[in-house]
């Protein structure tokens, strides 16, 4: 039973305090301020997201910022302009004055008589990738930031897009993101707040269009990606993910390549901050938080003394929509390229994984099925409860499948495996999805990774200067990285298909590709890994006089079925979720739908449904959003229609449409 930490004492909390920009534009903070205060002032730790501080993630809120303020720290949560109760408008994520804001926050907050001038920052999500950001040639003033699962590389590694494959988590977010910036602020913030709330709404815009048109790395999808600039992280950065999350990627990669600035931890769990996580088991985020803050942001910081990589070392689990708890344990290294040594396994005859090349045999024909991916779970970015990767025997019956023999030894692969292989396709944008499984002596598949690759790009992921043509080429693809122990008695199989619907979204025609050779490179680590030298503590409750009620938490239900025409059709319902805040008497719920549509045998008749409803009751009026997104495909043009309607005390107040096609040159 997690432990449930008393109130913290002396600390006070001021709903709202203005942070002006230098173009005039405001963002609204929350602050808890400690009890005694030198006259030099204190370090500050702040969280920069626009998943507004005064309702929708305010318990979420409540477990971290008091805590760290009842040991010593001035803590705000900042909404990012044109989200929460601050002014200005979102084009999109990521943009130069997002990015420009957060320095400007922090110098702002140095400048503060409470402040000492040093300064941290951390966030889960955007807020970790914000984090990250602003790591790079960060202001004087800040000192360390802490990034849970944030991503380094908006393009490989985030919601949009996997190996040049349109993810259809993007439509989900698509219809999200309006809907959080089109809720109200709050009075707290001004008796202008209406005035404020209508200006925003005649200013929303949706980015999806472009997300959809951006189909290679490029220019856009750089800007603010870390990974093409970590030579310029100024500050110690704790990178913190969760196997479970699409956003895991980033941690060892961080490592990697930055062992002087960057420390690590990745468990089990999902899209969270680790004291929910989930798979677990989770672990005491506020603990360890506040280890780092102390190292960095105390004066006279001495050497960092932690392990430079801690990670849950995976294990073979029975394939389930829902897990509590995975096989595994901590363990506990260095920079994981310097740990590991490379094992080749190459593609043979008769399917096989085999240490000593061999010819193919003319090669090997990858099966056209659309239905390939139904096994596939969520990518695990919302964290929503479920969506663990299924069996994978169906899938492997649709894909073609190679795979080592019953393993002498256990083997552990600890860090990204590369695939290279030699392609011949007919269709220049044809899709190429590869999943590492885990075959039990019983014959149970369980996904250990999974890389999606569109052949119109090249290694880089750039859309190359001359079409690639049909001839044979080669392909170098890499996984996410892993730390996973493939048990003795066991198979490491490699599974090859050419679509991975419902996830990714389908190639505009399904032509033959034909592998002629291959071989697959693992990472692994020679000798046994060590056991943490110290456990990680235990997560906190809430504090005993939290004013946070949860008055409904119905299950998410998923489903898929086959339509008496042959439709297969995939969906999914979180019912209504509502928490009420009774220390400002408002109830904050929200309720979403998805459902994936596809004509096996035809590519382009995927269609997707999104519907994503939030609701504000609150003492001086209840505020409805309601957000609905379809999406249907040529081969070679994407159809998007949005629709966003707002309404306030049960009359209507604004309706935004959104109509786009875009041409699909990639995939």
């Amino acid at each position: 039973m997690n432990e449930q930490p008393a109130a913290p004492e002396g600390v006070t909390s001021i709903e709202h305090v203005w942070i002006p920009m230098p173009d005039g534009v405001r963002l609204s903070a929350r602050i808890w301020m400690p009890a005694g205060i030198a006259p030099e002032g204190v370090p500050a730790i702040f969280e920069y997201i626009p998943y507004r501080k005064a309702d929708m993630v305010r318990a979420r809120d409540e477990r971290n910022h008091p805590w760290f303020a009842a040991h010593g720290y001035v803590c705000l949560r900042v909404d990012m302009r044109g989200s929460g109760d601050s002014e200005g408008a979102m084009p999109d994520m990521y943009t130069q004055a997002e990015l420009d804001d957060a320095r400007h926050v922090i110098e702002w907050i140095a400048a503060q008589d409470w402040c000492n001038g040093r300064v941290g920052m951390f966030g889960t999500s955007w807020g970790g990738t914000a984090s990250l950001q602003a790591s790079i040639d960060c202001p004087d003033a800040l000192k360390a930031v802490i990034a849970v699962c944030s991503t380094h590389d908006r393009y490989e590694d985030d919601i949009h897009h996997k190996g040049g494959g349109l993810l259809t988590d993007t439509f989900e977010w698509g219809a999200t993101l309006p809907a959080i910036l089109a809720l109200p602020p709050t009075p707290a913030s001004g008796e202008d707040w209406y005035g404020r709330w209508q200006d925003r709404l005649e200013m929303l815009e949706s980015p999806l269009e472009t997300w959809v048109r951006e189909e290679a790395r490029g220019t856009y999808w750089r800007h603010g990606s870390i990974k093409h600039q970590t030579d310029r992280i100024g500050c110690p950065v704790l990178s913190v993910g969760g196997w479970s999350d699409r956003y895991s990627n980033s941690v060892m990669s961080l490592v990697d390549a930055r062992p002087d600035k960057v420390w690590g931890i990745v468990g089990p769990w999902g899209h969270h901050y680790p004291d929910q996580g989930h798979p677990g088991p989770a672990i005491g985020f506020q603990q360890v938080a506040l280890e780092w803050w102390d190292q960095w942001l105390r004066p006279g910081p001495g050497d960092a003394a932690w392990p430079k990589l801690r990670v849950w070392l995976r294990e073979f689990d029975v394939p389930q929509d829902v897990l509590d708890m995975r096989n595994g344990g901590w363990i506990e290294s260095g920079p994981p390229s310097k740990e590991a040594t490379v094992t080749t396994l190459n593609l043979g005859r008769g399917g096989a994984l085999a240490d000593t090349p061999e010819d193919g045999g003319g090669g090997w024909e990858v099966p056209a099925n659309l239905l390939h991916g139904l096994a596939s779970g969520d990518t695990g970015y919302f964290g929503r409860y479920g969506g663990l990767p299924l069996r994978q025997n169906e899938d492997d019956s649709r894909s073609l499948v190679f795979e080592t023999g019953p393993l002498d030894e256990d083997t552990v692969l600890y860090g990204s495996a590369e695939v290279e292989l030699a392609v011949e396709a007919d269709v220049e944008r044809s899709q190429l999805s590869l999943r590492l499984n885990d075959v039990s002596p019983e014959g149970t598949s369980a996904r250990v990774a999974l890389s999606i690759r569109n052949l119109a790009l090249d290694d880089g992921l750039d859309e190359p200067d001359a079409p690639q043509g049909p001839g044979p080429r080669r392909v170098r693809t890499r996984f996410h990285t892993s730390a996973y122990r493939f048990k003795a008695g066991h198979r490491i199989r490699l599974s090859v298909g050419s679509s991975y619907w419902p996830l990714v979204w389908t190639p505009p025609r399904l032509g033959g590709v034909r592998i002629l050779s291959g071989h697959l490179a693992l990472p692994v680590l020679d000798t046994v890994p060590h056991a943490l030298s110290a456990p990680f503590p235990g997560p906190l409750g809430m504090a005993t006089t939290n004013d946070v009620h949860v008055l409904a938490a119905p299950v998410l239900r998923r489903g898929c079925e086959t339509k008496a025409d042959g439709t297969v059709v995939v969906g999914w319902h979180q019912p209504p979720v509502a928490t009420l805040y009774g220390d400002i008497g408002t109830t904050f719920s929200f309720e979403t739908a998805a459902e994936h549509s596809i004509q096996p045998e035809d590519p382009v008749s995927a269609t997707t449904a999104i519907t994503h409803r939030m609701e504000v009751r609150r003492p001086d009026g209840t505020a409805q959003i309601e957000s609905h997104l379809q999406v249907h495909c040529t081969a070679n043009t994407y159809h998007l229609a949005t629709s966003l309607d707002v309404v306030w005390k049960d009359k209507v107040l604004a309706r935004r449409n959104w109509m786009a096609s875009v041409k699909r040159r990639l995939g």
